[in-house]
């Protein structure tokens, strides 16, 4: 089978297990995972599209998010809006007042297997997702609408970036090196233009004139302004001071339908928008948002220079219950601050070891429990992902229902982000040039303030000592006794006479959370 079929697959074996054409109306995508808008969700077969080989588990928040991973999510995610776009679209079960029939014939859940873990980290999402459903953390998932679609860019331009530094570097193919600059520092260079598109499109407004307002920000001319007794400098204020004039401009354009008689509409209120809001950023928001920004670039790297042991360690240590509170949205604007100022972010390789440690938890989870098949089988399936930087279904199926092995997992992550802000202090950063990856697949994005080598290295240190004090404290402290009686013991069949080529997937938890 070639690789569109087996996408064209993927997809049409989703369909009929999400309601049909007629229940989807709308198709994205983001890094990992395929988003659909519902219009019931009483019609969505949970239990059969977890069993689908391609699907690593599903996520219900403000839309029904389906995880396949990096890659085979952007293959899937065409194909499907094929097949709706293609299928006719009849009313709805629910619309015509007709209950979905209740299926009497899937057999229970195994006692304490995989799907019994996978069961409780739905039910815990479910309960997480009614207390994150606050109006900050609201804004929160607004700002990461804004930032996660530009991630793709920022993953191909600072892959060759840094392929564009090792060439200067080796001294090879100096004919070719600027060429792969322009082509890695273009879209930085604009990033403020698509961040006012996104922004604008997400808070309501016309999308075109949030970036129209944030080009202001990036345009040369700039320079020829003085604002308050200071001349201004293109790209002042960055991502921040783009976000926002385009939240401004969305809030003068919506005024202005209100006041402007609808014959005048067309040519006073783009124009209003763009003239209001263009003077605010230029005259004001440029100036505060670029201190703000050099206040964190100048705060992280003091962090990092004179506290950068203890500060990786509990970012290292928090990052995965941030996670389950929503919490690590905020991050997403200062990552891309950081990189836009810096050429990277010092934060996410700390971050990253979060991953480390929920890996060294679960390959523990693994020999403790010799006799459960099921759970085995599930940790099996989602190692190789774990380790690419896709935490999510060993979190939700298998670390936190247990409990204590999501608390070690912590601490694995927290070693290893001490390990990374010990070499900090030391004089060594180590940083990412774009946001999305971690695991092993943060090693082609790595940079820092030393040479290649060093930066590989102590980044493979870090998940070193995260997988091992992770796998070291989850199998000496992760289990009581009861829960040791609980959970190891036989479930289905052995592991051995599984021949089933859809291994038991976990609930995994909301964008992004590769860790």
């Amino acid at each position: 089978m070639s690789s569109d079929d087996k996408n064209r697959a993927i997809a049409a074996a989703i369909l009929p297990l999400v309601g049909g054409a007629g229940n989807i109306s709308t198709v994205a995508h983001c890094m990992t995972r395929l988003r659909l808008g519902l219009r019931d969700r009483s019609l969505v077969q949970d239990d059969a599209l977890k069993a689908l080989p391609s699907v690593m588990g599903v996520v219900e928040d403000d839309t029904y998010q389906i995880v396949l991973g990096p890659g085979t999510v952007a293959r899937v995610t065409p194909e499907l809006e094929a097949l709706v776009a293609a299928a006719p679209q009849p009313a709805t079960p629910a619309a015509l007042g007709i209950a979905p029939a209740a299926d009497h014939g899937t057999a229970p859940a195994p006692a304490h297997g995989a799907d019994d873990l996978a069961a409780q980290g739905a039910a815990m999402k479910a309960a997480q997702k009614q207390k994150n459903a606050t109006p900050f953390k609201l804004f929160l998932r607004r700002i990461a609408n804004i930032f996660v679609p530009l991630i793709p860019a920022l993953i191909g331009c600072g892959i060759i970036a840094g392929l564009n530094g090792l060439l200067i570097n080796l001294g090879w193919l100096p004919g070719i090196t600027p060429a792969l600059a322009a082509i890695a520092s273009g879209f930085m260079a604009l990033i403020a233009v698509f961040v006012g598109y996104n922004t604008a499109k997400e808070f309501g407004g016309t999308p075109i004139l949030g970036g129209a307002v944030a080009a202001i920000i990036v345009f040369p001319g700039i320079a020829k302004i003085d604002a308050f007794g200071q001349t201004l400098s293109p790209g002042q204020g960055g991502v921040l001071g783009a976000l926002g004039a385009a939240v401004l401009a969305v809030y003068v354009e919506k005024w202005c339908r209100r006041w402007v008689p609808e014959s005048l509409d067309v040519l006073v209120t783009p124009t209003l928008t763009v003239l209001v809001s263009g003077l605010v950023t230029i005259f004001g928001l440029m100036f505060v948002a670029g201190e703000i920004s050099q206040a964190i670039g100048d705060f992280a790297d003091w962090l990092l220079a004179h506290a950068g042991a203890g500060a990786g360690l509990l970012l290292g240590g928090l990052f995965l219950p941030l996670v389950m509170l929503g919490l690590h949205q905020a991050l997403i604007p200062i990552h891309t601050t950081l990189i836009e100022q810096q050429g990277y972010t010092v934060l996410l390789p700390i971050l990253a070891m979060a991953g480390a440690g929920q890996v060294g938890a679960a390959m523990a989870v693994y020999l403790k429990l010799p006799r459960n098949g099921s759970i085995r089988r599930t940790i099996k399936s989602a190692l190789p992902a774990g380790f690419l930087g896709v935490g999510e279904p060993l979190i939700y199926g298998v670390s936190l229902p247990l409990g204590r092995p999501f608390v070690t997992a912590c601490v694995g992550g927290a070693a290893g982000g001490a390990f990374i802000g010990l070499f900090s202090m030391l004089g060594t950063t180590v940083g990412s040039t774009a946001i999305g990856p971690s695991g092993w697949a943060l090693f082609p994005l790595l940079n820092g303030n030393h040479g290649l080598g060093e930066t590989i290295a102590i980044y493979a240190g870090g998940l070193l000592v995260g997988y091992l004090v992770g796998f070291v404290a989850t199998y000496f402290w992760g289990f009581s006794q009861e829960l040791l009686e609980e959970f190891n013991v036989e479930t289905e069949a052995p592991e051995t006479a599984v021949t089933s080529d859809a291994p038991t997937r976990a609930t995994p938890d909301p964008e992004p959370a590769k860790v």
